[in-house]
């Protein structure tokens, strides 16, 4: 069996993992436009944030165009008016 058919056999078998509550806070309007995101996909938070977080360890994009494009609507209607650069600025 080649490396390329080994690669997509594997891609398929499910891979047993153990889940943990986690304690963390995020910005009010951010977590509204995550958690109507993950709604629209029919998926958890959790599931969401695990896939972001895999990609972004590969330096992957997590998102098609299209999920842009409803992302960038979902922040219009839950005022989320700033981007990645701001995340060092946050105050409470």
């Amino acid at each position: 069996m080649g490396q390329t058919e080994e690669q997509t056999s594997n891609s398929n078998q499910r891979i047993p993992v153990e889940r943990v509550q986690i304690g963390a806070r995020m910005e009010k309007n951010l977590v509204k436009v995550l958690k109507a995101l993950a709604e629209y996909y029919d998926i958890s938070l959790g599931d969401l944030l695990e896939g972001m977080a895999l990609h972004a360890f590969e330096r992957k994009h997590p998102f098609s165009e299209e999920t842009l494009k409803r992302i960038s609507q979902l922040k219009e209607v839950y005022g989320m008016d700033y981007d990645a650069s701001a995340s060092h600025r946050f105050i409470e």
